[in-house]
């Protein structure tokens, strides 16, 4: 499966180079070369420390980046032929996605070396929520106003997006924080119209998170980094209680914050206008929304439009016209524009296919920190892909997060490719539990026979 994913992305790239110039690409052997080596390097580290592990994640993972590299390698040739050169349009975003890509491949194969269990994580709950929060501020205090948000920390030449690290590092928290308490968060205290609400003092968690997530949102103007942060919480407090007044409050609450803030934040509330009207901004300026100040919305829809079915082909759109198209989750109208509503549906069911083999690890691993800890990285990645993908779209305003492997950005890519090796690391103990038991009924049980001394009734 690892090579059939390795093959396809290749066969892209040919498609991709014929169409656009008529011609094999020239770096063709060395590209599929670096990107089936480093696949097998990955398949065979998980065969070697996770050998039962779930045999669909590694291979879909490898199919959803090589395909973000040929769209961002096309994109950059089609950027370099149309923006004059000292447009930042003009500058590669390919080989700095590949050696990201190799960086995330090499990270997941050093997680499924170092942590043989995912147990181990448990150990640093409160240090890892602390290193966590740091991270998750870190913008608000030192990082630089970039496209109207402040989600980025620059380190020399190298920019870093820390709310994609700190997604993966509260799941960690929120599953041993809601292993331990789990039971007093499903007691419930007063009813309210017909609604069993938690009690006052176990409330206390989702009223820090949400403070949290506003503040996030209020200060860095990072709509994306807040839904999550704050949903994934919520999604896991359901799992662990299976208590839907958790999930009404949640939401209930989650809509109040947007609400405040989308109504006090020029940036959000641009956004917000946007989605309600984005061919407003083809209006004479004295006649457009107050707040619109952006065409990428509607670029988004029209590539959708142009690409039918079936979609114009690899390297035959004009996708490029979505100035963000391959610098940000805009990158999905490029699939549905190249690629059609076939494509976008196939790469939507990749991701629900990874996010189904997580949850399935979930339900099979045994020990409760698993199970939270496998869906809630599973509840990550899918609240990721539907506001990315919501937002592209038109179903829900745009937030700005990278899409999942498809999307350049060096900070997503690695902190994807970690959230990867912990669903196999997990997925790997899910599968030993599924075959030690049966092993070890016939040695430890003994069989009754009828010389077999019974218990009096």
């Amino acid at each position: 499966m690892v090579l059939f994913a390795v093959a396809i992305v290749t066969f892209g790239h040919v498609a991709a180079g014929l169409a656009m110039y008529e011609r094999v690409p020239s770096g063709l052997p060395a590209y599929a070369a670096l990107l089936g080596g480093t696949a097998l390097a990955a398949h065979l580290a998980v065969r070697r420390f996770a050998r039962h592990a779930d045999p669909l994640i590694l291979p879909v993972t490898v199919l959803l980046s090589g395909l973000g590299l040929v769209l961002l390698d096309r994109l950059d040739q089609a950027y370099a032929a149309h923006y004059p050169p000292d447009n930042y349009q003009s500058a590669p975003a390919a080989p700095d996605q590949v050696v990201w890509t190799l960086v995330g491949a090499a990270l997941c194969v050093a997680t499924l070396i170092v942590l043989r269990h995912h147990r181990v994580l448990a150990r640093y709950t409160y240090l890892g929520m602390a290193l966590a929060m740091l991270l998750l501020m870190a913008p608000a205090l030192f990082g630089a106003d970039q496209f109207g948000a402040k989600r980025w920390i620059t380190l020399g030449p190298l920019s870093v997006q820390p709310g994609e690290f700190v997604k993966v590092m509260i799941v960690v928290f929120f599953a041993s924080y809601l292993m331990a308490n789990r039971d007093a968060l499903a007691l419930t205290g007063r009813r309210f119209l017909g609604l069993a609400l938690p009690r006052g003092r176990n409330a206390g968690p989702v009223l820090l998170v949400w403070a949290v997530s506003l503040v996030v949102l209020f200060y860095e103007r990072d709509l994306g980094t807040s839904l999550i942060f704050f949903g994934v919480f919520v999604l896991m407090l359901y799992i662990a209680t299976e208590r839907t007044s958790w999930v009404l409050l949640g939401g209930l609450m989650a809509a109040a914050g947007t609400a405040v803030v989308a109504a006090t934040q020029q940036h959000v509330k641009g956004r917000v206008q946007a989605w309600l009207d984005p061919m407003a901004i083809f209006l004479p300026e004295d006649e457009r929304p107050p707040g619109l100040i952006s065409d990428q919305s509607a670029q988004a829809l029209f590539s959708f439009g142009a690409g039918d079915l079936t979609g114009t082909g690899l390297g035959e759109g004009h996708s490029y016209l979505v100035g963000f198209a391959g610098r940000s989750d805009f990158i999905l109208a490029s699939v549905g524009e190249e690629l059609g509503l076939a494509g976008v549906t196939a790469v939507i069911l990749l991701y629900a296919l990874l996010i189904q083999r997580g949850i399935k690890a979930a339900i099979s691993v045994t020990d409760p920190f698993g199970k939270l800890l496998a869906a809630g990285l599973s509840c990550v990645l899918a609240l990721q892909v539907f506001i990315v993908c919501g937002g592209v779209t038109g179903l829900i305003p745009l937030t700005g997060k990278a899409l999942p492997f498809l999307a350049q950005g060096g900070s997503s890519t690695v902190a994807n490719w970690l959230l990867v090796a912990l669903l196999i690391r997990v997925s790997d103990s899910a599968g030993k539990a599924a075959t030690e038991p049966a092993g070890n009924a016939t040695i430890l049980t003994p069989a009754i026979t009828d010389d077999t001394p019974r218990p009096a009734a």
